[in-house]
């Protein structure tokens, strides 16, 4: 109790202000420099990556090698100031960063005329690397979403079997070659299930899809990729 009025005269003291421009706000980030912010509003629907063909318009790439996923969906293009929110999220522990873009994602995704997933399967970390960095990022984006959306979010619905390298830096085939055959997910436990991955970033895609080979082996009935970002 007193904690809340010293927490509530704090703020009153002290009001937030827009991480970018600075002003006085009532959230991270003020409505005028929302509206600038790199919105991923044209992209393609089966990988999200962005083009200006406008949306609903599948990409050369996924009309001749689908994905095995059915669609992709980025709330942003990796750009800045995305980017540096995204980062700090990842590698600094940014957790407002991770509640700030969560919420965005799932107020952005409520407005799509479609229906939403059964659960929410963030993209796993590997135990080594998950005690390194004391939190997996692609779990903390899935439990703001799910906040906003009353989704159910799986967190222990697959499991990442060794620890891969960073994939940054390389090719696109390097990346597949990275990850093949990283992840287990138990057979059966999205039998018939419309489930959605959940990611910062997407680069080629490479991790999601073959997170989404092994969810698909499991029985997902349909399988959506969502992440924050989306490099251009």
């Amino acid at each position: 109790m007193v904690d809340g009025v010293f927490s509530g005269l704090f703020r009153l003291l002290l009001p937030e202000r827009c991480s970018l421009c600075r002003q006085v706000a009532p959230g991270p980030v003020c409505g005028d420099c929302r509206a600038d912010l790199p919105w991923n509003h044209s992209a393609c629907p089966r990988c999200a990556r962005p083009q200006e063909s406008g949306p609903g318009h599948v990409c050369a790439t996924c009309a001749e090698a689908p994905p095995p996923f059915d669609s992709g969906w980025s709330a942003f293009r990796y750009q800045i100031p995305i980017d540096k929110a995204v980062q700090g999220l990842k590698y600094h522990a940014g957790f407002r960063s991770a509640q700030w873009l969560g919420q965005e994602m799932g107020r952005a995704l409520a407005q799509r005329a479609l229906p939403l997933p059964q659960v929410l399967l963030p993209v796993p970390l590997h135990a080594g690397r998950l005690r390194g960095r004391g939190y997996n990022q692609a779990l903390e984006l899935a439990r703001a979403i799910g906040g906003v959306l009353d989704v159910e979010v799986d967190a222990r619905g697959a499991a990442r079997l060794r620890a891969t390298a960073d994939q940054i830096g390389k090719s696109a085939a390097e990346r597949r070659r990275n990850v093949k055959g990283a992840f287990a997910v138990t057979a059966g436990r999205y039998d018939g299930k419309h489930i959605a991955l959940v990611d910062d970033v997407m680069t080629t895609g490479s991790t999601l899809a073959e997170l989404a080979r092994a969810c698909r082996k499991a029985g997902a009935s349909r399988i959506e990729v969502w992440t924050a970002a989306r490099a251009v």
